[in-house]
């Protein structure tokens, strides 16, 4: 066993049923049953759904009823608006504003450089290199260039709303 599992075996004894819950359900990519969530975080099924209902209820899951099965997932919207406020109240204006120049800087660049629109068309061109440092390397770029288009709305956000959510927070300061 690698060190690092250890680590990661002894952290997660530390955790008490509920934190390990909640761990695991803020990571959650696809939804879940309560079973799945409860075999994966070592606990009883009536635990997890006790955590999980209250994850719902403070809008951190929605819960999904599909057929005969309830399903959980990471509740999306609450999830960015989270990360629109965190973003306002950590940068000012100009470091966001800079923030997504950047981004879309390196964008354009990636569009010009390999002759492509999208991320998608830049991983289909690896079909016609041998180069494996090549392959690599456009690979990554696609990852991060997906990275960028879904941070990109999210930056957009916290700007268009910056001085509306600044002075609501300043209110409570």
């Amino acid at each position: 066993m690698a060190d690092s599992d250890r680590d990661d075996d002894r952290a997660r004894a530390s955790m008490t049923r509920g934190e390990r819950i909640r761990a695991a359900a803020r990571t959650l990519r696809t939804p879940r049953t309560a079973s799945w969530i409860a075999g994966e975080t070592e606990v009883s099924i009536k635990t997890a759904q006790k955590y999980l209902d209250q994850l719902v209820e403070d809008t951190v899951l929605r819960k999904i009823e599909q057929g005969d099965q309830t399903l959980y997932c990471v509740d999306q919207l609450m999830a960015t608006y989270r990360e629109v406020a965190a973003l306002q109240r950590e940068h000012d204006r100009e470091e966001l504003t800079a923030s997504l120049e950047s981004m879309r800087t390196k964008i354009t660049d990636w569009k010009m450089s390999y002759g492509v629109e999208t991320p998608g068309e830049l991983r289909a061109s690896i079909a016609d290199l041998d180069d494996a440092n090549e392959i690599e390397e456009r690979r990554n770029i696609a990852s991060e260039w997906e990275h960028l288009a879904d941070r990109i709305p999210v930056v957009r956000a916290a700007l268009n709303e910056y001085d509306w959510a600044t002075d609501r927070d300043s209110i409570f300061a």
